[in-house]
């Protein structure tokens, strides 16, 4: 897969998966139409939730750099390029999920601990943006492979 093509599809699903969370999140609040900041029933989800939200946030960055080590440095480049596709679509699943779970426990209890645990790891799901400079640096390319990407690129 040619590196322009794959930033442009990883930028397309990266940018569906934020506006998926955010579009998600307006309609839940306009569902609900208002917060409840005191919870007298010790519901499963006020423990749950903030604790995937956590594992998802910390699972997300072990998983991306555990993936990325896996690249063998002689590899080509067009396969260091696919592993890295797919180590960035796995980071944004785990952020994913405990998003949408605190969507589901916010829609359905109303309270605004989940909303605003949804909102931070929307906001760092959105910060993940995919780049041309943030491929290379990540990938941590040689000088010979920065300046053959250069040239796919253009």
């Amino acid at each position: 897969m040619q590196p322009n093509v794959l930033l442009k599809t990883l930028k397309i699903i990266h940018l569906a998966l934020c506006f998926g969370l955010a579009l998600f999140a307006v309609l839940a609040y306009l569902q609900i139409g208002g917060f409840a900041t005191a919870n007298a029933d010790s519901s499963l989800m006020l423990y749950l939730v903030p604790t995937l939200a956590v594992a998802g946030y910390f699972g997300s960055k072990y998983i991306f750099a555990s993936q990325l080590r896996k690249i063998v440095k002689e590899a080509p480049l067009s396969q260091k390029l696919q592993q890295y596709f797919s180590a960035s679509i796995l980071q944004y699943a785990v952020i994913e999920g405990p998003g949408f779970l605190a969507l589901l426990a916010y829609f359905t209890s109303g309270n605004a601990l989940f909303l605003v645990i949804a909102i931070c790891l929307a906001v760092y799901l959105f910060s993940l943006k995919p780049s041309y400079q943030k491929l290379k640096n990540e990938l941590k390319l040689s000088y010979t492979e920065q300046k053959d990407l250069d040239t796919l690129n253009t």
